[in-house]
């Protein structure tokens, strides 16, 4: 049986490009946002993500199923899941309990004017930066092992801090981790074209020019203000592990 590594990931961070950067390995598999159709139906059902229809059409929606889904790909030696933390809200995370858990978080301004150019007026559920805090403490408390990471220092050192993430995992580094091909991967979810047109653009991680001058419009300073309180929990939880 392979190693399976769950990313706990807030969205509009860079946790496509850490699928892609993990789809380089000869011996790795990556699965894209199974729960996707679940969180549609059950968890946020009155919520209008672009391209609903053909998502809920695309992946099973049932809870078991996708898990099966997920053990029959062990024949893998590592299996990569990309998944948005807030897709499993109110979740029992105890069936992660044998996985490698990473929670990929982002400082929350820049998570939000992006996610905000495509679904207007986020709310802390949509972001998930409570979700992610609250994941960290399901996993103390289950002992369960797992690693923050932030996608600021992988975005500035990213060979450093993969080395220091395949170490956490038990696994080896491989350069080939740090380029990937423009135009995507055969593993996008069907809804890559509504939000990945900027990692389709990209070959590698890197920081944007502009990450000094992001801005958010007035009515999401509230948002702002408590997903800092998380993010800031997270990364000192970050510095004491």
């Amino acid at each position: 049986m392979g190693k399976v590594i769950c990313l706990w990931a807030s969205p509009r961070n860079i946790s496509t490009a850490l699928m892609y950067s993990f789809s380089q390995r000869s011996n790795t598999k990556v699965i894209d946002e199974p729960f996707y159709a679940y969180y549609l139906s059950h968890i946020n059902p009155d919520i209008n993500h672009p391209g609903k229809k053909e998502i809920l059409n695309s992946q099973p929606n049932d809870f078991n199923r996708i898990l099966q889904k997920i053990d029959n790909e062990y024949e893998h030696k590592v299996l990569f899941i990309k998944n948005m933390t807030h897709h499993l809200n109110g979740i029992p995370l105890s069936f992660a309990y044998n996985w490698i858990n990473i929670i990929l978080t982002r400082n929350p301004i820049k998570s939000i004017s992006s996610f905000s150019k495509v679904i207007k007026h986020p709310t802390q559920n949509d972001i998930g930066y409570k979700l992610q805090y609250e994941a960290a403490l399901q996993f103390k408390k289950l002992k369960v092992n797992f690693y923050i990471l932030d996608s600021d220092k992988l975005l500035s050192n990213a060979k450093l801090e993969l080395k220091k993430l395949c170490n956490f995992c038990s696994i080896n580094f491989d350069d080939k981790m740090l380029k990937w091909p423009q135009g995507g991967i055969k593993e996008d979810g069907v809804w890559a074209k509504y939000w990945y047109k900027s990692v389709h653009a990209s070959t590698s991680f890197k920081s944007s020019n502009k990450d000094n001058s992001v801005m958010i419009e007035k009515s999401l300073y509230p948002l702002l203000k408590e997903c800092n309180i998380f993010y800031d929990k997270l990364i000192k939880m970050r510095e004491e592990n």
